[in-house]
């Protein structure tokens, strides 16, 4: 259940990247116009960077059609092609997948049959605007860059090396 082809949206000549501090969102789509597949079986995601102003899609990763066989091996390739991504859309994902999503600080939501990819991304630009809940600012926190300043909270508390 390797994966079939990695398309990357390029912008004169050079790979487009998230807009920083945004972040990188997944969509499960088999068309790239709604979230219609289970994470396991997708044969697709879309790969869209945003921010709270603006944002494109900057990647198409797509597989094999996977058998439905409970054979997790198919996971692996669709998760390492998601990496850099705070978030993932499907419609459903089973407990393993979670587990191995979370670790590797990828959020996934589930959604309803109907859901299109431009509504979820307005949703989200909308509520980087107004300041994000809990759940999507701790995805943000996960993939903002660590700096030397992480440190300064130790050393007004006294402690030195």
């Amino acid at each position: 259940m390797a994966l079939e082809r990695r398309l990357k949206v390029l912008s004169g000549g050079a790979v487009l990247e998230a807009p920083l501090p945004g972040m990188k969102v997944a969509f499960a789509s088999s068309d790239m116009r709604l979230v219609d597949q289970h994470f396991g079986a997708a044969t697709a995601f879309a790969i869209y960077a945003l921010d709270a102003d603006r944002c494109g899609l900057v990647e198409v990763a797509q597989f094999e059609a996977p058998a439905m066989d409970g054979n997790e091996d198919k996971l692996a390739a669709r998760i390492a092609a998601l990496e850099g991504c705070a978030i993932v859309y499907c419609q459903a994902v089973g407990a393993s997948a979670i587990g191995q999503l979370l670790a590797r600080g990828i959020q996934p939501i589930k959604v309803g049959a109907a859901a299109s990819v431009s509504g979820l991304l307005d949703e989200l630009r909308l509520e980087l605007r107004r300041g994000p809940e809990s759940w999507l600012a701790r995805a943000l926190a996960r993939h903002r860059p660590k700096t030397e300043r992480r440190f300064d909270a130790m050393e007004a508390d006294g402690w030195h090396e």
